[in-house]
């Protein structure tokens, strides 16, 4: 019994001084170190940097105007950059997005007008084609096992192709008809690209539903079970399975997010210009995925925010409107988006081995 006494202290003692070691390391973390393990700290930082810059470099930025036009164009890249961060996060690409942009608002204009029909039935079909692209390459995906890359650089290239041969044949043009004079035209107008006055600066709606997203994306990532998927997927989906996660349904729900971001683009361009060029959207896939890189996500998939893209819009929407007001040549644009892209992605890395080293 004497040897059953001894042995118990020695068994149960030792290990309690550890956890409150780590209680006490965990609870004196600096809380800059905490906050520099947040994803979306590197892209605020160059955020702020670069509105810094041109608000010295470029005067009119300092005006209400210039400053709604330049939310203006960071929400149409924002919008769009929210799905496909979070698909980003479930581990996956989609480099069909831009185009399918074009597709959503071709169907749109097509239907509505070919058919003679209120614009808003041309609307909700292009909400079902946008669905159903993203249904397939969802579906594509967890039934092949091929990498997300390849289907969706196929479904690319087959919706370049139909966008432009699909409205020749049917427009005899490689744009589509007017439909600002058709039924329901104002009414969408309202919903998809109207405007209202603040303060005498006339500010476009998507800003507002670029904020709303942006929200309800936060919200679905950090407080509900569908967010928990998403990580989970990203992170590794074989675990993920293992414990519950439905990753097919995920995967496939993520890429369809995809194909109703490009159904509200679409509609946005449709209904601010009444008419849609078949041959637009190349490219600017690379531009909704670079804007999620930037706020933070991982091309690896499990980390990131949706905050962050935000963010990575903004500093888009700032460069390609503060060049214009600084006076500089246009064309310097894209170079301006390769710095920013490589100087994001190192500042993360610093940032992240930073906490990580703390």
């Amino acid at each position: 019994m004497s040897t059953t006494h001894h042995a118990e202290p020695a068994v149960t003692t030792p290990p309690a001084p550890g956890p409150q070691e780590s209680d006490s390391r965990t609870a004196e973390r600096p809380l800059v170190i905490r906050l520099l393990a947040r994803p979306e700290i590197g892209v605020f930082l160059g955020a702020a940097a670069v509105f810094v810059f041109f608000l010295i470099t470029a005067p009119p930025v300092r005006d209400g105007g210039s400053m709604a036009n330049i939310l203006y164009g960071s929400s149409t890249i924002g919008i769009m950059a929210l799905p496909v961060a979070l698909l980003m996060i479930g581990g996956e690409f989609d480099l069909s997005a831009g185009v399918a942009v074009i597709t959503s608002a071709l169907s749109a204009s097509m239907l509505s007008y070919q058919l003679t029909m209120n614009v808003w039935v041309g609307v909700i079909a292009a909400l079902l084609v946008s669905l159903t692209i993203g249904f397939l390459n969802g579906w594509l995906l967890v039934k092949t096992g091929l990498p997300s890359f390849l289907i969706t650089l196929g479904t690319f290239l087959i919706l370049q192709g139909v966008n432009l041969a699909v409205t020749k044949l049917v427009t005899g043009n490689v744009a589509t008809d007017d439909i600002s004079t058709m039924d329901g035209f104002d009414q969408a107008r309202k919903v998809f690209a109207s405007s209202f006055d603040v303060g005498g600066v006339q500010v476009k709606i998507t800003i507002v539903w670029w904020l709303v997203f942006a929200a309800i994306a936060t919200w679905v990532l950090l407080r509900t079970k569908y967010g928990n998927w998403i990580f989970a997927v990203g992170g590794n989906k074989d675990s993920a399975r293992a414990v519950g996660v439905p990753v097919n349904f995920t995967k496939v729900s993520l890429f369809m997010l995809v194909g109703f971001g490009a159904w509200f683009i679409g509609m946005h361009q449709l209904f601010s210009f009444n008419t849609v060029q078949s041959g637009e959207g190349v490219g600017q896939e690379l531009i909704y995925i670079a804007a999620a890189v930037i706020g933070g996500c991982l091309l690896t998939g499990g980390a990131g925010s949706a905050i962050g893209p935000v963010f990575g819009a903004f500093m888009f929407g700032m460069v390609q409107q503060g060049i214009v007001y600084a006076g500089w040549n246009p064309d310097w644009f894209k170079a301006f988006l390769g710095v920013m892209l490589l100087g994001a992605t190192l500042i993360n890395l610093w940032v992240s081995r930073a906490a990580t080293r703390r």
